[in-house]
């Protein structure tokens, strides 16, 4: 996902409008006079407008142009080559609407004369199924590839009215991709609604009118962090191509919906946290999330159950290396309930230590889950404990350990260490607690080496006693159930766990979550 701020198109050489009479220099390519005449909706000269004039393959390829005459007529000289010419005309009265005409195919061989004529484009008409949603950006972005180039225009506008037609001749098929964005906020919801074409030609106007049924809802929910004042942020955007993004403030324990278009694809949320005294705001990021029409998908962000997480997309880097001598720990330690690694982690202190055959390699102090040390080479058995303290460092406040047990020796290329962790995802209120003396059941996952079948042994407990004692909890199917204590207690939870290989982690997780 590209999130742009302003528009614009590639850097290139700008080159001033020049007189058709021009001659071009002595070694520098030929040129040919490009003249383009602006037009507004009456169909009169108007000095209104922006064009750009960009270059894609030939020896113009790397030459950009915006030249401007206020007559409305306007020549610039440039190589002869494919060009990727667009044009915003600005009506005399701004609640009129602005056009956008677009030539993803110009053809400079000669001297040639263009025409941008706002009568021919047809409007964007994009609207939630929320009669009373009121309109707030949108976006629209064109993407033209010829010879295995490919460059690009934008237009962003926060006004109703934008109107927008294709012009020239058609490009080669498929070699013009065009994304259109526009986001509105709602009583009910706010909305995000995209779509992406691929054509031969760029659009002359568009026309959605979307039912609540054929968009998805994404519910993002900020949990009251401890010690955190104000208001957090949240913003949704598409995953793929440039967009704007809807962005909106959001209180702690409340939630902020957002309906989506899945024909866009997949969507990002990012959310920001209260502050926090001393401490900067947390920023969560979520990307790549489905969205199906009619589903409801629903993210927390910033609440308990704080511990390790791994990321398990697809080449995702690994949470432990060793490259020759060198063991590096990259472990999120304080993920929230979620599994959201925050940009920065509230605690009050973090260690992390590694052992080789029981003796100490080294002691690293710093932020939670992420060391590096030196070792020597030869099989070796080792032992790495991280953990981190969260709140103020009292005895109230929670503490997070993973210690893994592991064989390794040295490596000639950098190679995952066998490194696993287990999530508990028990269902809590925004503010971390769960309802005292009910039957509450927790989802355990393993993830990292041991994830699938790769589990040779797992054991969980609980404390209720901040870890001096422990009970054992059965995991069935992927969940362990028990009794909460009284109100205002505190939840610990560890798990054992042993791969098929012999590999070992003990994670604790003390003042997990309290009850209510």
């Amino acid at each position: 996902m590209r999130t742009l701020a302003l528009a614009g198109v590639l850097a290139g050489t700008t080159l001033s409008a020049l007189p058709p009479t021009a001659v071009a220099a002595s070694g520098a390519p030929e040129t040919y006079a490009l003249t383009i005449r602006h037009l507004d909706r009456a169909g009169a000269a108007t000095g209104g407008y922006s064009t750009h004039v960009t270059g894609i393959s030939g020896p113009g390829a790397q030459q950009e142009a915006a030249p401007y005459d206020a007559s409305g007529t306007v020549t610039v000289r440039l190589p002869k080559g494919r060009y990727l010419l667009d044009s915003t005309l600005y009506g005399s009265d701004p609640a009129t609407g602005t056009d956008w005409v677009v030539q993803p195919r110009l053809d400079l061989n000669g001297d040639t004369t263009v025409t941008v004529d706002a009568r021919t484009t047809a409007p964007v008409d994009v609207r939630p199924p929320e009669s009373g949603a009121r309109y707030l950006n949108s976006i629209g972005f064109v993407e033209v590839t010829h010879e295995g180039t490919t460059r690009s225009a934008n237009i962003m506008t926060a006004r109703e009215g934008l109107r927008v037609a294709h012009l020239g001749p058609a490009s080669e098929a498929g070699s013009v991709k065009e994304w259109f964005d526009t986001y509105w906020s709602g009583a009910r919801a706010d909305y995000g609604l995209g779509y992406t074409f691929t054509s031969d030609r760029a659009l002359t106007g568009l026309v959605r009118h979307p039912a609540a049924g054929g968009l998805a809802t994404v519910k993002i929910r900020g949990a009251a962090a401890e010690g955190a004042t104000g208001t957090g942020f949240v913003s949704v955007q598409p995953s793929a191509g440039p967009t704007v993004g809807l962005a909106q403030p959001l209180e702690p324990s409340a939630t902020a919906t957002v309906m989506v278009n899945p024909e866009r694809g997949r969507w990002d949320v990012e959310y920001t946290g209260p502050a926090a005294p001393e401490t900067p705001p947390n920023r969560y990021v979520a990307n790549g999330i489905a969205v199906h029409a009619g589903a409801t998908t629903t993210r927390t962000f910033d609440n308990a159950v704080f511990g390790p997480a791994l990321d398990t997309t697809p080449g995702a880097r690994p949470a432990g290396v060793r490259d020759g001598n060198r063991i590096a720990l990259d472990v999120p330690l304080l993920a929230d309930g979620d599994g959201h690694a925050p940009s920065a982690p509230r605690f009050h202190s973090a260690t992390t230590t590694l052992h080789r055959d029981g003796v100490l390699i080294g002691t690293r102090r710093g932020e939670p889950g992420r060391a590096e040390f030196t070792t020597t080479p030869g099989t070796a058995s080792y032992r790495l404990t991280a953990s981190a303290t969260r709140g103020d460092g009292t005895a109230s406040s929670g503490r997070v350990t993973a210690a893994w047990t592991f064989t390794s020796a040295a490596t000639t290329r950098p190679t995952a260490l066998p490194l696993s962790t287990v999530r508990f995802a028990p269902d809590l209120a925004l503010d971390g607690t769960a309802p005292a003396g009910t039957l509450l059941r927790v989802p355990v996952t393993v993830q990292g080496a041991a994830a699938g079948t790769g589990v040779r042994s797992l054991t969980v407990s609980t404390s209720v006693d901040n870890g001096t004692t422990w009970t054992r909890v059965p995991v069935i199917d992927g969940q362990m159930a028990f009794r909460t204590p009284a109100s205002g207690r505190t939840v610990s939870l560890r798990a054992e766990l042993t791969d098929t290989r012999g590999n070992t982690l003990t994670q604790t997780q003390l003042g997990a979550f309290r009850t209510r």
